[in-house]
């Protein structure tokens, strides 16, 4: 196993997780790892030992002495191009981990300039062919934005470019499935079980881009936001933000994170 900086995996295929730590200890550490072991599969590489993998986290977290952060874990393949060397050459994995930059508690988006290519060999895969995502996030600092969402081919709902996308519309909370072309995040995951746990209703269904921004209250879900309000699209301000769902949600996470780091 190899530890190093992130920037070097750029040169070769592969794919990563990014996981928030609580009190010392990776959160859902067995939904990322699965999710990890997908992607890794998805684009070549056979995934690492698990128990290696986790050995070198708890490394990291103690060398740095970091209770409270993020850690990424990228998996490569061990040639530029994942079919150059033996197929039984193993993945090499950098681990790099850091504290959280501070989020706001309402973010402001804009829609993407670019499509989400929702029919593309690496659509809903976490690999780290990421150029179109920076770009686009780039552009959406640079706009006055915290996040950037897209539309897919068909001009629907997507994602973010690091995040899942909610919105809430007469007390139901709506996402676009996995044909949208979106990747499956994990507090995606987690929220949608959470919410149906307490009686909400959750549909996963297919919207216009344009219903971000005409909705009640929207939100975004990931890894280092948790559950983030959106308070504004495009510049035009959303009627309730952080709207009582998304409050409610957001307890119910904070909730789960409390007494359960492994769900």
């Amino acid at each position: 196993m190899n530890l190093g900086p992130p920037e070097l995996s750029s040169a070769r295929s592969g794919a990563f997780e990014t996981l928030r730590v609580y009190r010392g200890t990776p959160f859902a550490w067995r939904r990322h790892l699965e999710r990890l072991t997908g992607a890794a599969a998805d684009v070549g590489i056979t995934a690492p030992d698990p128990a290696r993998v986790r050995r070198g986290v708890d490394e990291v977290l103690r060398a740095d002495g970091l209770v409270d952060a993020r850690v990424r874990i990228t998996v490569l393949a061990p040639h530029v191009g994942s079919v150059d060397g033996p197929d039984d050459e193993p993945a090499d994995v950098i681990i790099g981990a850091g504290a959280l930059p501070p989020r706001p508690v309402v973010a402001r988006v804009v829609i993407a300039h670019w499509p989400r290519n929702d029919r593309a060999a690496m659509a809903g895969v976490k690999s780290t062919s990421y150029a179109e995502n920076v770009r686009a996030f780039a552009d959406a600092r640079g706009r006055g934005a915290d996040e950037c969402v897209f539309a897919n081919t068909r001009g629907e709902l997507c994602e973010a470019t690091g995040s899942n996308v909610f919105v809430v519309d007469r007390g139901v909370i709506r996402t676009p499935p996995e044909s949208s072309g979106c990747l499956l995040g994990v507090t995606r995951s987690l929220v949608i079980e959470l919410a149906r746990a307490d009686g909400i209703p959750v549909e996963e269904t297919t919207m216009p881009i344009g219903a971000l921004g005409t909705t009640d209250e929207a939100f975004l879900t990931s890894t280092t936001r948790e559950v983030q309000a959106i308070g504004e699209v495009d510049g035009s301000s959303l009627r309730s933000a952080p709207g009582p769902m998304t409050r409610r949600l957001a307890a119910l996470y904070t909730d789960l994170v409390d007494r359960d780091l492994d769900p």
